[in-house]
């Protein structure tokens, strides 16, 4: 990772590699500075996990890379659009799959398909053949007619990633979407993931799930609004002398706590 304070040009949204650029980005809520001067970047086709404890600024983060959220400072750009000043064409552009479901749960599985593909503004043909698409792709074949709300949860996450994926985005920004899923929708979810960002698709992932993370090309961890780590899994490994990205999490968010809970369980054995 590369932090400067310099003057950036940025790269135009036809011709550019890098799917996220973020320099110096931060967000204060009165005296919380919830994201603390952040810089990264993701390349296009990449797969980067975003990791970091509840409150740490993840989802900070995704609000003002989606254009939700007004950053207090910094610069960004998501697939070359400006954060701030060009909001609507990066929500345009982008896919979100949030950890609690978000369908209509009263409506069936090809009901909320042909709603969302509405609300993408597919119609036609075109609707038609992206519904059959990620019927496939999710699949969602002979539950067509099943209400989401019956569906098991890893069904209903399949069901909103295809949902997310229906107007083809070129970013997919997906908040910890296989929280509470069964070890075998995890595996098919991730599978689905990797086809994807191998067919040029750039994917942010948040996840607490360490073998998740190591299946990521690259990897933040924000602790406290501070980017304190940033790298491959390995590169990571190496660099803060652990065998696994959960030992590298753990040294930066529990390891206090986690040692004092050692400590007392040794005094009482």
């Amino acid at each position: 990772m590369t932090v400067t304070k310099k003057a950036h040009v940025w790269i135009g949204v036809g011709k550019m590699e890098k799917a996220i650029e973020v320099i110096n980005l931060t967000k204060k809520f009165g005296s919380l500075t919830a994201v603390n001067n952040i810089s990264f970047q993701v390349q296009r086709g990449q797969i980067f996990g975003f990791l970091g404890a509840n409150g740490s600024g993840k989802s900070t983060t995704i609000r003002m890379l989606c254009g939700i959220l007004t950053p207090s400072s910094g610069e960004g750009r998501v697939l070359g659009f400006d954060i701030v000043r060009e909001a609507e064409q990066i929500k345009q552009n982008i896919g979100y799959m949030s950890q609690k479901f978000s369908l209509y749960e009263d409506l069936t599985v090809e009901e909320n398909i042909a709603f969302y593909a509405g609300i993408y503004g597919l119609s036609g043909t075109t609707a038609e053949k992206r519904k059959k698409e990620i019927i496939e792709l999710a699949n969602l074949r002979g539950r067509e007619k099943h209400l989401a709300g019956n569906l098991s949860g890893g069904w209903k996450q399949r069901l909103a990633l295809g949902c997310a994926l229906l107007h083809n985005p070129s970013l997919l920004f997906l908040d910890e979407p296989t929280a509470g899923v069964d070890p075998v929708s995890r595996r098919i979810f991730w599978e689905i993931i990797k086809d994807l960002a191998g067919k040029g698709m750039t994917i942010l992932v948040t996840t607490h799930y360490m073998d998740e993370a190591e299946l990521c090309d690259t990897v933040g961890l924000i602790h406290f609004g501070n980017l304190v780590a940033f790298g491959t899994p390995e590169e990571l490994k190496q660099k803060f002398g652990q065998e696994s990205l959960e030992g590298v999490f753990i040294s930066f968010v529990g390891k206090e706590e986690l040692e004092a809970v050692q400590r007392r369980f040794r005094r009482e054995g």
